[in-house]
């Protein structure tokens, strides 16, 4: 199943199911009126989800109006994300002459959840001096998870697989990165794909908890990367345990892979100007990539037709101007 939320002025929208093709969509009605609320309940919801899927299988459904879609879950209970890349850690290490995180458990960060930017609508941000930045990443939305789950468990608990920009202040981050408290000002909300899909859409695409695709990224129409979210490290179900290891985790939670990198980054770029700029600066002994101004527009998607998860793009506004 393909499910989006349609704005209808209400601060969760309206919970719609989209067509194989993506251009027609189906309420699913009072019974199940958010994402959120089938996620709490699932298995109950599950047969208004399969009556509106069958329905626009047999061709019924209204035409889909992309601008009217939001992020998925516009907000949410919790957003956990974590940084299972190898390549992107280890280009900012030589870079930058960071030393090596000393662990052998995933990283992970817990950031802002009350708000996630819908696909299509400017991304705001208060000044270019704050390195406005991008990080293409793949996410899994959970259901309720209990503490202690093992990552043999966790996949049980895999609802919805999305697509996300998570916008990044590269100016602001490495100050509060120095006070060993974590991200606040350099996190603001990160952007949503229009489409949650379940993990049988990806078909043998989704195997081993990893989205086994490359994540394209284009900066103003230009060619920035396409990287493929197979080279995770830990896998979702092992990232999904390491959240639930001393918690239990609300239906909802969303938990991002970190910025897709391969090893061939040569070949298949990157999905962050942060990880070009260190490869930059390795290969050159300077930057050279600037980060976004204003009117800047970067999009991702997933497959020449963004099949799956439909397309984010979207432009900087400065409010600084």
């Amino acid at each position: 199943m393909r499910l989006a939320t349609r704005d209808n002025g209400t601060p969760d929208g309206e919970l719609v199911l989209v067509s194989a093709d993506g251009t027609r969509c189906m309420p699913t009605g009072p019974a199940v009126p958010t994402l959120l609320s089938a996620l709490e309940r699932w298995d109950s919801a599950l047969p208004a989800l399969h009556a509106a899927a069958a329905c626009l299988a047999g061709g019924e459904g209204a035409p889909l109006d992309l601008a009217t879609l939001r992020a998925p879950l516009p907000r949410t209970w919790q957003w956990l994300d974590g940084s299972a890349f190898p390549t992107h850690g280890e280009l900012m290490q030589q870079a930058f002459n960071l030393p090596p995180i000393e662990t052998d458990k995933p990283l992970m960060y817990q950031g802002m959840s009350h708000q996630f930017l819908a696909p299509t609508e400017d991304a705001p941000f208060p000044s270019a001096a704050d390195g406005v930045d991008f990080e293409g990443e793949f996410g899994v939305v959970t259901g309720a998870v209990p503490m202690g789950c093992s990552a043999e468990d966790a996949l049980a608990h895999v609802r919805l697989v999305v697509l996300i920009n998570d916008w990044s202040l590269r100016t602001i981050a490495p100050v509060e990165m120095k006070t060993g408290f974590g991200w606040v000002q350099a996190k603001p909300a990160c952007s949503v794909a229009p489409f949650a899909v379940t993990p049988d859409e990806l078909g043998d695409a989704w195997r081993d908890g990893r989205v086994c695709l490359p994540l394209t990224v284009t900066v103003n129409g230009a060619w920035f990367g396409s990287p493929n979210g197979s080279a995770m490290a830990y896998g979702f179900h092992e990232l999904i345990a390491h959240a639930a290891r001393t918690r239990s985790l609300p239906a909802g939670t969303i938990i991002g892979s970190g910025t897709v990198s391969n090893a061939d980054h040569a070949v298949v770029g990157s999905t962050c100007i942060s990880e070009r700029r260190a490869i930059e600066k390795i290969a050159h002994g300077e930057f050279r990539t600037s980060f976004l101004g204003q009117g800047d527009r970067v999009a991702m998607q997933v497959g020449e037709d963004a099949a799956h998860f439909g397309r984010i793009d979207q432009r900087v506004r400065l409010t600084d101007g």
